[in-house]
């Protein structure tokens, strides 16, 4: 059953990145009409860089990306028991564009991490640092894939039962926030 739009964020800038494959099997999972991906490599939030050029072309693009989207996945990794730097510093400058592309936007978060926890703390920092933006952020199931190394194939694919089936849930409940 394809749906929509669907823009995947990946917290981290590693092409191998856990968070890449799993927020690639969440787009599998809520198979999309187009899926398309984040670019992250964004300049440092700046207030002077701001003030002297204006908004950056490729965070306006990040920002009409959201805007146009008909639900958002994020996958992040958990950096020092918080979100990474490469996504706070997005959402820094999203928040500084015009509008609110977040604005009720239905947005499903997910980590996977090498440790055992799975990313827990992250989740609870990107919550935190996406309440102003109000969008429609979902509650659950958590996705916690901890222990991530040896939880993907080498298609990339998510292989733990308990991982799969909480991601299977949180995308069927995305695409019912998507369609109302």
């Amino acid at each position: 059953m394809s749906s929509g739009r669907l823009l995947g964020i990946c917290g981290s800038l590693r092409r191998g990145s856990f968070n890449r494959k799993l927020m690639h099997e969440a787009a599998r999972l809520y198979d999309p009409e187009d899926f398309a991906e984040a670019d992250l490599r964004l300049p440092l939030y700046d207030g002077d860089l701001e003030t002297e050029h204006g908004i950056p072309p490729e965070v306006q693009v990040l920002a009409d990306r959201i805007a146009a989207a008909d639900a958002v996945v994020i996958a992040g990794p958990e950096y020092n028991k918080a979100l990474s730097g490469v996504l706070k510093n997005a959402l820094d400058w999203v928040s500084r564009t015009a509008g609110n592309p977040w604005r009720d936007k239905p947005v499903a978060i997910m980590a996977a991490t090498g440790g055992r926890a799975g990313g827990e703390r992250t989740q609870f920092s990107l919550r935190l640092a996406m309440v102003p933006f109000r969008p429609l952020l979902l509650s659950g199931p958590e996705v916690l894939v901890g222990q991530a190394s040896g939880q993907f194939d080498e298609d990339g694919r998510l292989t733990n039962e308990r991982n799969l089936a909480a991601l299977r849930e949180l995308m069927d409940e995305l695409r019912k926030a998507a369609s109302r």
